[in-house]
């Protein structure tokens, strides 16, 4: 749509939110309620309740912590990994698309075998 960055970033944390929330809410649901003959929880499905959505937090609050805490790494490794197959395509260059595009002497597979033979048997 027509929405700045900032609003997009913020339309993309909200459904990140909800999908998170609705994920949430379906398996607590299904691991916990029983019975639908009641309009209210029981006290034995509130306490279900209760234990599974804080488990999923306290998990959710670690895996991002531990994701916080990893990212920098991963972003570097990347980095790293781009630099190196940048350097492999085209040494000296910091780009992979720069550099003359591969001639037939270069180091392609050369595949003239795979024409070449004899196929009547």
């Amino acid at each position: 749509g027509m929405e700045a960055p900032g609003e997009q970033q913020q339309l993309r944390s909200l459904r990140d939110f909800l999908l998170v929330y609705n994920k949430m809410t379906e398996l607590c649901f299904l691991r916990c309620v029983s019975n639908l003959n009641f309009r209210a929880l029981t006290r034995e499905e509130e306490a279900c309740l209760d234990g599974c959505a804080g488990k999923l937090v306290h998990s959710n609050h670690r895996l991002m912590g531990a994701y916080v805490q990893l990212m920098p790494s991963i972003v570097q490794r990347r980095i790293s990994d781009y630099e190196a197959a940048a350097a492999r395509v085209a040494p000296g260059s910091t780009s992979p698309w720069a550099g003359p595009p591969p001639t037939a002497g270069s180091s392609q597979m050369d595949t003239s075998a795979l024409f070449t033979r004899d196929w009547a048997n």
